[in-house]
């Protein structure tokens, strides 16, 4: 290796097990090479080959990591190396993609050098005076290498022990994966394939992990020269499940070191360390060796769980599983007053406007004494019905004939402190927004999107859960539109009866894929398809972030193919490189770009149905299905009435945005056949927080005069004024297609949360600003933040 350091100790690390085959080391021009090639351009378009590419560049990267520990160190110091470079020469367009692909290599090192963690340490530092999302970045990365320069391998332990749920009696967190696929997408070979990528890994022993830990751990702290790899990694090997209690007392030594902090004695960590190697090199009969070579211990993927979402999934019903079956509830209890395992009805069935209530009159005491003889004196309506069942058992069996006994009822209205737990989640959220447009600069009324968390800026920390969801999305917009009606959903049922809010934190992903195209579709099929892009807010997300573009963006390009070549030739060796990419993506993609969630009222014609309330994130369709079929070529041949070409009449009332802040109210009346809504910009000069609307014809006529064919605003209500009636698709989802529509009315979701401090301070209130209190704090919409690498990069 050429220019090398003297910190630079490559040549003692060896292989991943003192018995693996080590792949050559690769020398640091071909590792300079391979950044350079991996690195977003400004000239790189969204669909080119090469943008497409960099995307298996950078896993392939990653790969020579894993195969050889030589390599970790000569990249840590070759990315280093180009930060300041990109800093010296002002290329900000580099500093993110190298800063994460960075951190996932000191993550993955076997041993880093004091002089090398200062280096890095000091960039992070400088990178608090760059503008934000760097600034945001940066300030995450320089507590995480601070702490990692006093406790090495403290961020390995952490995030194997979270994601792999290791039992333990000192970190109480725990990661889960959720992918959610749409069936729509991911139907047939396509599906099959990506589930066999996710299930490659397989099931692994949780004592190997163990040995992981352990071994990277001590690897971290002591170095080649007071540490030798192969027979320590043979030691651990031969112990089998007596490895646990040294897991144990390694998790013991860096989380003590971990909260005395920078009162901590480094050195004394160290000792105790080399004290756990010597004990376990002497217990295996091997003779402990004070120098020799170091093992890679691979970072393994997190614990994925692959759901076709379908009409009978419930994602929440499948995070309440997975925390009631986590052993961390075993382990560390919650307090009494955070017990609430029933779950109630479906939350679908919570959401108000998705079914009317009747008020009755009941007879019915409460009392179990005065229930008629044959009567069933519990009807569970929770999840975990069985473990219901023998509670009330329990109960029956011990309760005295002639004792009152009161009957489960449901708690209706949220309590004092379960609206509290809900305004400081949205205040963690979203602070700062003054219930505005939530514009990423915080000041009421912005047209600039939010993004990026605001830990710089936030006055209401966000309290660490001791449960972490990440909740993928694979599809086109249509997966992203049930995805925003199911957080929209699971807000209200919390807001209604709290359960997962104190205890689980939700981080969303977004993987955009496109369905398979069928060339020889028929006419009615070619109808029934979405116009224009299928997946809108990927082509934002790539738009305003090249690295999620080069690696995110080109994954759901690559995976039509890999189910391609799999299915042609299945006796190729898997390689889990969809799973890789979602660890990369869900462990780096730490910056939220918030999109806000729309809610939509529709009417019909038919007096008789009850309006129907639903929500869209990305698009909302309204056309006139007469006027569907008929194309412009058939217009201009034929002469039809003013009416049969131009469409139906109907009125607008509108709330028109503004770049000044000062929005018009204004109502007209045009002929159209159908009007498409959009709250996703098509392109970066038109990147406002709003929706646009646009109608089907490229000048609309109004009464008096023209009306323009693209309208911002940021609300709406369509009313057809003729006998006509029209459709409604929302997300360009045909399953959520309104028939016979009379009118439609557009505004934005507010937060259930807000919503509950509104209730509680009309109670109080005697006409005066509503927005005094908390309410000034608090964002009034419900955005759904999707997660990116950078957020978004002006």
């Amino acid at each position: 290796m050429t220019n090398r350091d003297p910190w630079d100790s490559s040549s003692s690390i060896r292989s991943m097990e003192p018995t693996a085959r080590c792949s050559p080391t690769v020398p640091e021009p071909e590792l300079y090479r391979s950044i350079q090639a991996v690195l977003p351009r400004e000239t790189d378009n969204q669909l080119s080959p090469d943008c497409l590419n960099k995307g298996m560049l950078r896993w392939t990267l990653h790969k020579k990591v894993q195969n050889n520990p030589a390599n970790s160190l000569s990249l840590v110091w070759v990315l280093i190396k180009e930060l300041e470079k990109a800093e010296r020469w002002d290329s900000r367009r580099f500093i993110i993609p190298l800063l994460h692909t960075l951190m996932y290599a000191i993550i993955q090192t076997a041993y880093i050098p004091g002089e090398l963690y200062k280096r890095v340490y000091d960039f992070c530092k400088r990178l608090l005076t760059y503008p934000h999302p760097y600034c945001t970045v940066g300030l995450s990365y320089t507590r995480q290498i601070k702490t990692e320069r006093s406790i090495p391998g403290l961020m390995y332990q952490r995030m194997v022990t979270a994601e792999q749920r290791l039992k333990n009696e000192h970190y109480p967190f725990q990661d889960r994966v959720f992918i959610l696929a749409d069936p729509e997408v991911f139907s047939g070979s396509l599906g099959m394939a990506l589930l066999g990528d996710i299930e490659t890994y397989g099931s692994v022993n949780p004592f190997d992990h163990m040995c992981s830990v352990v071994q990277h751990s001590i690897q971290a702290a002591l170095g080649a020269e007071q540490c030798h790899g192969p027979k320590l990694a043979q030691a651990l090997k031969d112990m089998g499940q007596d490895v646990e209690s040294h897991f144990q007392e390694v998790l013991a030594a860096l989380e003590q070191s971990a909260e005395e902090g920078s009162k901590g004695d480094g050195g004394l960590l160290r000792s105790r360390l080399q004290q756990l190697y010597s004990k376990i090199l002497s217990e295996t009969d091997s003779k402990p060796l004070s120098s020799g070579g170091l093992c890679d211990c691979p970072l393994p993927n997190p614990e994925m769980s692959f759901h076709l979402w379908t009409e009978e999934l419930d994602i929440w019903r499948e995070l309440a599983k997975w925390f009631r079956s986590s052993s961390i509830s075993e382990q560390f209890p919650l307090i009494p007053e955070q017990e609430d395992f029933e779950l109630g009805e479906s939350p679908g069935d919570l959401m108000p406007s998705d079914m009317t209530r009747f008020s009755i009159m009941s007879d019915d005491s409460g009392i179990e004494r005065d229930l008629p003889p044959n009567a069933d004196p519990v009807t569970p309506s929770s999840l975990d019905t069985a473990s219901m069942s023998s509670s009330w058992e329990q109960c029956k069996s011990e309760q005295d004939t002639a004792r009152l006994f009161r009957r489960g009822g449901i708690k209706m209205k949220p309590s004092v402190k379960d609206s509290m737990v809900l305004m400081q989640d949205t205040l963690e959220e979203h602070p700062s927004l003054g219930g505005g447009g939530g514009g990423r600069g915080g000041s009421k009324g912005t047209l600039q999107r939010r993004a990026g968390s605001s830990v710089m800026q936030n006055p209401f920390p966000k309290q660490q859960r001791q449960f972490t969801a990440r909740i993928v999305a694979m599809g086109d917009d249509r997966v992203l539109g049930r995805l925003a009606k199911a957080y929209y959903i699971f807000r209200k049922r919390e807001a209604r009866r709290l359960f997962l809010t104190m205890k689980v934190n939700l981080q969303f992903y977004y993987i955009p894929v496109c369905g398979p195209t069928t060339p020889n579709s028929s006419i009615k099929e070619s109808l029934l398809q979405p116009k224009g892009d299928p997946c809108t807010l990927g082509s934002y997300l790539s738009m305003v972030d090249p690295w999620y573009n080069s690696n995110i963006k080109s994954l759901g390009c690559m995976i039509p193919k890999l189910a391609k070549i799999q299915h042609t030739n299945p006796e190729r060796p898997k390689e889990p490189f969809v799973s890789d990419v979602i660890s990369y993506y869900v462990r780096t993609g730490q910056q939220p770009v918030y999109f806000p969630i729309y809610y939509v009222k529709i009417t019909f014609t038919n007096m008789t149905k009850d309006p129907v309330e639903d929500v869209f994130l990305t698009h909302l369709e309204m056309e006139f299905p007469e006027f569907r079929q008929i194309s412009a070529s058939v217009r201009e041949k034929h002469k039809w009435s003013a009416g049969e070409v131009c469409g139906a009449v109907v009125s607008l009332n509108y709330k028109k945005v503004t770049l000044s802040g000062r929005d018009v109210d204004k109502g007209i009346s045009v002929r159209t056949s159908g009007t498409q809504i959009s709250a996703i910009p098509s392109n970066e000069a038109e990147d406002l927080n709003c929706l646009t609307l646009t109608f089907n014809e490229s000048q609309t006529k109004s009464k008096n005069n023209v009306t323009d064919s693209k309208i911002r605003m940021s609300n709406v209500k369509i009313r057809t004024l003729e006998s006509r009636s029209f459709t409604v698709t929302l997300d360009k989802d045909c399953r959520r297609t309104f028939k016979d529509v009379q009118s439609i009315e557009i505004c934005p979701c507010l937060d259930p949360g807000y919503s509950v401090q509104k209730t509680m301070r009309s109670k109080f209130s005697l006409g005066e600003d509503n927005d005094a209190g908390l309410s000034k704090y608090m964002c009034k919409g419900l955005p759904l933040p999707i997660n990116t690498f950078a957020g978004i990069l002006t």
